[in-house]
C-alpha cells in the first residue's frame, strides 16, 4: 500500500490519508479483506501524528470502506468504493431553476452515486460551516457560488470561501453556475457567463428591439438572494455599443406611468407577473406597445407567450454529472438561449 502525504498541501493531511486508501482499492492494490497498517505503525511509518491517523481511519469507518475487529485491527470491507460516489451538493438559494439543475445532476449519476444536498441561502458563514463540517466525508463536492456581502451586493467568493475550498483537493470539487477568477485554474466546472451571456442573447433579438425606443432593465439590486451584477453590465455594455437609450430600476412598481415603445427585460417572477397585468389593464398589447424579454425559462413564460434568454439548466446539471462519473477536469460555458416569442 501506498500513503501519500504531500506536506506542503493545503489538504488535511487525514484527508490525504483517506484519499490514498480509496486509490488503493481502485486501482487493485488492496482487496476486501486486507488488513491496514495499525495507527502507530501508520503514524511511525510516515511521521504523521496518531490523532491525524485516527481522523483518517474514523471518516474511512463511517463511510463503511474500513471496519475495526476488537483485539486485531483495521480490515478493508467488501464495499468497493469506486462503484457508487458520494456527493455533496451546495445551492445557494431555493429555486426552480436551481431544483431542475440539482435534478438533472442527480438523473445523470443514477444508481451509481449518492447525492446529498444542502442549502446555504448565500450566506457565507453557512457554507463555511457546513464545508468544514463535511470535509473529507463526500469523494465530490459540487458547488454553486453565490454570495451576498454586508449590503445585501452578490459577490462571487470571500477570502474565508477560498481558503476553505482550498482545503479539498481540486480533483474532487465540480464548480457550477458561476465561475470566475481567482477560481479559474485546476476545477471542473459548468458555468454561466452573465454579462457576455446577455449582451450576446439581446444581440440576437436587436432587429426586434431596434423598434423600441427605450429600453429597461429591472434588476433589483439589494434583495435576500442577489443578482450577479455582471448582468447588469452585459444590458448596459449592450445598450451602449447598439446605441440604446436605456435605464435600470429596481422593481416594477405598482401603477407605474407605462411608455409605449419600451421594452423590459426582467428578472425576478413577481415583476414580470406585475407587469403583465399593468399592461393588460390598461389595454396595451405585449409586443407593439410594450416590449417584453424575461430571464430564465420556464413552462409557464411557454404558455404565455414570453419571450425569454435562459440557460439551459438541465443541460448545466446532466453536464456536472457527466463530469464526476468520467472525472473530468474541463471547464465548460453552458448553453445560453434566446427563444423569440409574442411578447418582442
Amino acid at each position: 500500500m501506498q500513503i501519500d502525504v504531500n506536506e506542503n498541501s493545503s489538504i488535511p493531511k487525514y484527508r490525504q490519508i483517506v484519499d490514498s486508501i480509496i486509490n488503493n482499492i481502485i486501482k487493485g492494490h488492496t482487496k476486501s479483506g486486507d488488513r491496514l497498517p495499525s495507527i502507530n505503525v501508520m503514524s511511525e511509518d510516515y511521521y504523521l501524528s496518531r490523532d491525524t491517523v485516527e481522523k483518517a481511519y474514523k471518516v474511512l469507518r463511517e463511510r463503511k470502506i474500513i471496519e475495526s475487529i476488537k483485539g486485531k485491527g483495521y480490515y478493508i470491507t467488501d464495499i468497493i468504493p469506486d462503484q457508487k460516489v458520494n456527493i455533496l451538493f451546495m445551492i445557494n438559494k431555493p429555486s426552480g431553476y436551481k431544483m431542475e439543475i440539482y435534478d438533472a445532476f442527480v438523473n445523470e449519476i443514477g444508481g451509481k452515486g449518492h447525492v446529498s444536498m444542502f442549502l446555504y441561502y448565500c450566506d457565507e458563514t453557512l457554507f463555511i460551516n457546513e464545508l468544514e463540517k463535511k470535509m473529507g466525508a463526500f469523494d465530490y463536492y459540487v458547488v454553486m457560488l453565490h454570495f451576498r456581502d454586508e449590503n445585501s451586493k452578490h459577490i462571487s467568493f470571500t477570502e474565508k470561501v477560498l481558503h476553505t475550498l482550498n482545503k479539498i483537493s481540486k480533483d474532487r470539487v465540480i464548480l457550477i453556475d458561476n465561475y470566475k477568477s481567482p477560481l479559474n485554474e485546476g476545477y471542473g466546472c459548468i458555468y454561466q457567463d452573465f454579462e457576455k451571456d446577455i449582451s450576446e442573447s439581446l444581440t440576437e433579438a436587436l432587429e426586434k428591439l431596434k423598434k423600441y425606443e427605450k429600453l429597461v432593465l429591472v434588476y433589483p439590486s439589494k434583495v435576500h438572494y442577489p443578482y450577479p451584477r455582471r448582468i447588469a453590465r452585459g444590458f448596459t455594455s449592450f445598450c451602449m455599443q447598439n446605441h440604446f437609450n436605456y435605464e435600470v430600476i429596481e422593481e416594477i412598481y405598482d401603477d407605474m406611468e407605462l411608455d409605449k415603445k419600451y421594452a423590459y427585460i426582467i428578472l425576478r417572477e413577481k415583476d414580470l407577473v406585475s407587469l403583465v397585468r399593468q399592461v393588460r389593464g390598461k389595454n396595451l398589447q405585449l409586443g407593439k406597445d410594450i416590449g417584453i424579454i424575461s430571464y430564465n425559462e420556464t413552462p409557464l413564460k411557454d404558455l404565455l407567450g414570453i419571450t425569454v434568454i435562459s440557460t439551459d439548466f438541465k443541460a448545466m446539471g446532466g453536464t456536472a454529472g457527466y463530469m464526476v462519473l468520467k472525472n473530468k477536469r474541463e471547464s465548460v460555458k453552458n448553453v445560453f438561449k434566446y427563444i423569440e416569442r409574442d411578447s418582442l
